[in-house]
């Protein structure tokens, strides 16, 4: 079993580096392009509420984001050093009062891009599964 991890301070310019990360994790594994898209979208969404919601851009606070690999599963971890939150409490996005809010969608996308996503430690910790459907390589 293959694990990938980086740390990165709470800056939003470091999205990027997540980019480059889910990129070097496509070549190497020989993702298909729609697993791909939906990882992209899903952990780079996961990173940029870490880092403004969860550690309100502390750049002395770090984002960690890991990638578990097994034979027909891709696990993303994303942790932060924020106080959490309960997600039985956010707003529903598709909630007539809600359609116009310019923000509150990321969990409500994590949730449909990722095959499933888990809330771990009081909010501060994100696991994203992605079924790979025989599109990892062994390498």
């Amino acid at each position: 079993m293959n694990v990938l991890k980086i740390q990165i301070p709470s800056l939003t310019e470091n999205i990027r580096i997540v980019e480059s990360f889910i990129d070097n994790a496509r070549d190497r594994y020989s993702l298909s392009d729609d697993i791909y898209g939906n990882i992209m979208v899903a952990v780079t969404e996961a990173v940029n509420n870490a880092i403004i919601h969860g550690n309100k851009c502390d750049k002395n606070k770090n984002v960690w984001l890991s990638l578990q690999i097994e034979e027909n599963a891709l696990h993303f971890t994303v942790q932060d050093e924020g106080n959490g939150f309960n997600p039985d409490e956010l707003p529903d996005p598709t909630a007539p009062e809600n359609l116009l809010n310019p923000g509150g969608r990321g969990i409500f996308l994590m949730k449909h891009l990722a095959d499933n996503l888990i809330i771990a430690n009081g909010g501060k910790e994100m696991r994203m599964t992605f079924a790979a459907h025989s599109t990892v390589m062994n390498n």
